[in-house]
């Protein structure tokens, strides 16, 4: 009996260690995404180089990480879990070292996407080895776990960065990174362990180079819709349209296809998959554009914004396991409604603001709304996964990453694009000062991302029909 208890006792503790370094390592990965989002002006002044160039520092992490995903999906097929969490956190760590010793743009750049690389091959050997791991029972509550990592990481990574940047140059930002990755890399080396099945299935490099192409431009020319040269964003556009449709029609009619498209048979796959893709582009939109209300209508400053932030994220990442345990004990059929009914009344609530809002009162509205974001988004990604089977893990996780970074891509593009668009409006038609342009844009903008909200909340209905 002692021995019994002595190895399920052992069992527990390398789940939960297993669970931890996966979940820190997501944390950094995604902390790394905006590390340098207060410190392009300082990049600037410093490689004396314009905004439109600054800016391939977020587009092109963006892009890479993105292009990632779905070859990771082949990578987790082909290679064993340690050998691949190895390479993207060794990758990670080079591409660190790099940017910390960069004295040129075109060398902080080349790092930040080796970095990026890194950082996509990550985010699903997390979600896939946790799939693999966890207990049926537990599978809510463990992936609800890394919901906290993936929205704490971006959010901190903006308030950090300012408070490094006081007191040090923006080297330091990667600077303190470093000993952190390699202890990642230790405690990996003592803890983590191989799962799931290794078929070393054909490498397909035209689907590589076709994949790569599809994701990279169409992000590219989401991203690129501000700057003014409509014709290129929209040549890149179709470009990346053309090989997104050859790459989908090559992956079926491949026996061993890069990325199996066959998930998409599984309608919760399906539903699930937008309903994710719709909490990205919410949260990811929001956590833009407050900050340019409060700053730009409230009149407070950078720091100001970026901690008036930060209690709704903590307290969505508080409400992930919550929702983890509530889908363990009864399903999504009340969770998934519940959760994306708390983001549309919010959302809209927040749409109702003027440029004599209170903060206090902004901030506790953004609380529930991230509350609501953090209940229905892990357990509608869990119960979209687990419709599957193993096999499609991989694939289901990649498909689901990729469209995670597309959809917070068009998100922030669109909704700044009428916010901008408002507000220039009001400056010049109806000469409205600068505070309450900026106010009419954000809540015109904000109103339309609660008419995406409520698409969430209508589909949440038929996600959880037929659901004990």
């Amino acid at each position: 009996m002692n021995k019994k208890h002595k190895v399920e006792s052992n069992q527990k503790i390398n789940f939960i260690s297993i669970i931890a370094i996966l979940v820190a390592s997501a944390f950094v990965a995604t902390f790394n995404e905006t590390i340098l989002n207060v410190a392009l002006s300082g990049i600037m002044k410093d490689m004396n180089v314009s905004a439109g160039t600054v800016q391939w520092l977020v587009t092109a992490y963006m892009t890479v990480a993105a292009v990632m995903v779905p070859i990771t999906a082949f990578l987790i097929q082909s290679f064993k879990t340690k050998t691949l969490f190895f390479s993207a956190i060794g990758l990670l760590l080079i591409g660190t070292i790099c940017a910390a010793c960069s004295n040129s743009f075109a060398m902080l750049l080349i790092s930040r996407m080796i970095q990026s690389s890194g950082t996509g091959m990550i985010i699903p050997i997390v979600t896939n080895t946790i799939l693999l791991i966890a207990p049926k029972e537990k599978l809510g509550i463990s992936m609800a776990i890394c919901v906290p990592a993936i929205l704490l990481g971006p959010a901190f990574g903006p308030t950090i960065s300012g408070i490094v940047l006081q007191y040090f140059s923006w080297h330091a930002l990667f600077i303190m990174l470093i000993p952190i990755i390699i202890v990642l890399m230790i405690i990996g080396k003592l803890f983590l362990v191989n799962v799931g099945e290794i078929t070393k299935p054909k490498m397909d490099y035209l689907s590589i180079v076709l994949s790569t192409i599809g994701v990279g431009t169409i992000i590219y020319s989401i991203n690129s819709i501000s700057g003014g040269n409509i014709k290129t964003t929209l040549i890149c556009f179709i470009i990346g349209i053309i090989c997104l449709i050859t790459f989908i029609k090559r992956q079926n009619t491949l026996k061993q296809p890069m990325l199996n498209l066959s998930p998409f048979k599984y309608p919760k796959f399906v539903m699930a998959t937008i309903l994710v893709m719709i909490a990205m582009m919410v949260t990811f939109t929001m956590s833009i554009m407050l900050p340019m209300f409060i700053e730009g209508a409230l009149g407070k400053s950078s720091f100001v914004a970026g901690i008036a932030l930060l209690p709704a994220v903590i307290c969505a990442g508080l409400a992930a396991p919550v929702g983890g345990k509530i889908y363990d004990k009864f399903g999504v059929k009340f969770l998934i409604p519940l959760g994306t009914a708390m983001v549309t009344i919010f959302v809209f609530l927040i749409s109702l603001s003027k440029s004599d809002a209170s903060l206090a009162h902004l901030v506790i509205i953004y609380i529930f709304t991230s509350v609501g974001i953090g209940l229905f988004m892990s357990p509608s990604q869990t119960h979209g996964l687990n419709q599957l089977p193993k096999e499609y893990y991989p694939h289901g996780v990649a498909i689901v990453n990729t469209l995670q970074q597309i959809s917070a891509a068009i998100g922030s593009s669109l909704f700044i694009g009428i916010m901008s668009a408002v507000q220039i409006n009001a400056l010049e038609v109806q000469h409205a000062t600068n505070e309450v342009a900026v106010a009419t844009g954000f809540s015109a903008s904000a109103m339309v991302v609660c008419g995406i909200a409520l698409v969430a909340l209508i589909l949440s209905f038929f996600f959880g029909r037929n659901e004990s």
